[in-house]
Parts: C-alpha cells; structure tokens; sequence
C-alpha cells in the first residue's frame, strides 16, 4: 500500500467521523447554541491533544503558528456559515451545497496556481457531483439567503485545504503541530463569538455530555490533525473528494440510529459516489488493458 493509499484511507476514515457528526451535531444543538457547541468541541478536542503531544508542542516555529492562525480563521469561517445558514434552508439543498469543495478546490487551484486536473480525477469528480446531487437534492431547489450562507461554507473549506495543502509542504511547518495549534486558534475564536453573540452553557444532559464529547476528540480532534498530517502525501482536490462522502455515512448513520431511510434516486447517487472514490484509487483503464491482454 502506497502512502498516498494509506493517507486515503485514513481519510475515508475521519469523513466517517463527520457523517456521524450530523447526527451528534443534532442531539447537542437541543440544548447548546451553535457557536457555543463549537466553541465546546475545538476547545476541548485542543486541550486533550496539547497534553497528549505536549512534548512536540514546546518548540513551534513562526510558520507553523502562521499557517494555524490561517487555517484556524479559515475553519471559523466554514462553521459559521454552516451555523447560520442552516436554519435559513432545507437540510437537502444545505448538505449537497456544503459538499461543494470537491467543486470549489480544483477551481481554486486552476484560479490561483493554475494546476489543471487531470482526466481521471475529471470523471471521477463529475460522477461524485451527480450521486451527491442525486443522494442530497429535493425536487424543488431554490436558491435562497440559506443557500448563499452555505455557499460560503464550501468556499472557506476548499480554502482550508488549500492553505493545509500549502502548509504541510512548507519544511518549516510541523504538520502535527499545525493539525492541533488550528483547533486552538479555531476555539479561541469561536469563544469570542460566542460571547458576544450567544448565551454560553455546558451540556445539561449525560447524552448530550457524551455526544459533544465524541464531536470533540473523534470529529474534531483527531480527525483534524490526521487530516493535517495524511494531506502532505495526497493532493487538496483529492480530499476534497473524499470528503464528499461525508453525506453518504450520514445517511448511514441515520438509517440506524434515526431510521431515515434513503429513495431509489439516493441509493443510486450514493452508488456513484462510491463509484467515483473507485475509479480515483484505481487506475481502471490499466486494470482492464491488463486483464485484457493475452497470456
């Protein structure tokens, strides 16, 4: 296995996370305003991760607090929007526009560093976007304030993973460091937000207690600096791919622990997106010349 194949993998890993996160997310805001749950998540998810690596985090350079504070705002940005623009729309048209990074990265990176992607990651990318679109969109897609607000968060994600990308490429920056200083800068921020827009409260409940816990270590902490530290060995619009699945294990999630239960035009999407992730990881065309070929 390649290490662009382990780091993948691991990938597909954490975007099981945030499937789940839709869910948890759900349970908490019962009890917990937006800004202040994620205050609570990135917040908590630093602080168990500076003691676990407080030895790696003693010396850290001026870049590596540079690209944290980037990506940290940038972060901030993607979950506000989510958290505003949400109530503003219907949690169809909200899920397939926050998956747009699998879009907005490779437009960014042609925009700004004038990389084109290549014909592979094309048709993989065009079959992703149509089984999200299968999988997430109701009949009746309006634009709408909500659906402006959550454009903004595809765009300020496809920015993180430029600036992760950039980051973990620089030899100054210290990829696991920067995977937990970003969840400090991102928590810091949020807090601030949160007291000057909302009324700040802990968890009432033991399942709520236990749901924004598990957002915070396994949704937030560790998927973030896994993200940080696997993405120097892929490509930001090869994550941002990945990432599209997210909708997929949320359904899945749902099925068995909401009982929502996908249509026909939903199964076959999902198939797509899988599909998609397939002929990424596989170059197919190789496969098959070498399965057609005579002994």
């Amino acid at each position: 296995m390649t290490k662009q194949h382990k780091a993948d993998l691991l990938l597909v890993m954490i975007t099981a996370f945030w499937g789940a996160s839709y869910f948890l997310t759900d349970l908490c805001l019962a009890e917990l305003p937006p800004l202040c749950l994620n205050a609570f998540r990135f917040l908590v998810a630093f602080a168990v991760l500076a003691v676990i690596y407080f030895r790696r985090l003693r010396h850290i350079s001026r870049r590596t607090w540079l690209y944290s504070f980037l990506i940290g705002c940038s972060l901030t940005l993607v979950y506000t929007c989510y958290g505003f623009g949400l109530p503003l729309t219907s949690i169809s048209n909200a899920g397939f526009i926050c998956a747009l990074p699998v879009i907005f990265t490779p437009l960014l990176e042609l925009a700004v560093f004038r990389k084109k992607p290549n014909r592979r990651f094309a048709v993989a990318l065009v079959l992703c976007t149509v089984g999200l679109g299968l999988m997430t969109l109701s009949d009746t897609f309006r634009p709408a304030v909500g659906d402006i607000i959550c454009m903004g968060t595809a765009f300020f994600y496809a920015v993180d993973l430029l600036l992760t990308d950039r980051a973990v490429r620089d030899n100054e920056v210290d990829p696991l460091q920067l995977g937990v200083c970003q969840l400090g800068v991102t928590g810091g921020i949020m807090l601030l937000l949160t007291l000057l827009l909302e009324q700040p409260q802990l968890p009432q409940s033991p399942q709520v207690w236990g749901a924004a816990l598990f957002l915070a270590v396994f949704c937030t902490g560790i998927a973030f600096v896994i993200q940080a530290v696997q993405q120097q060995y892929t490509t930001a619009s090869h994550v941002g791919l990945i990432f599209t699945l997210e909708p997929l294990f949320s359904a899945i999630v749902a099925y068995f622990f909401a009982h929502e239960v996908l249509g026909v035009r939903g199964y076959i999407g999902a198939a797509l997106m899988m599909l998609s992730l397939v002929l990424m990881e596989l170059d197919v065309g190789t496969i098959i010349k070498k399965l057609c070929k005579k002994p």
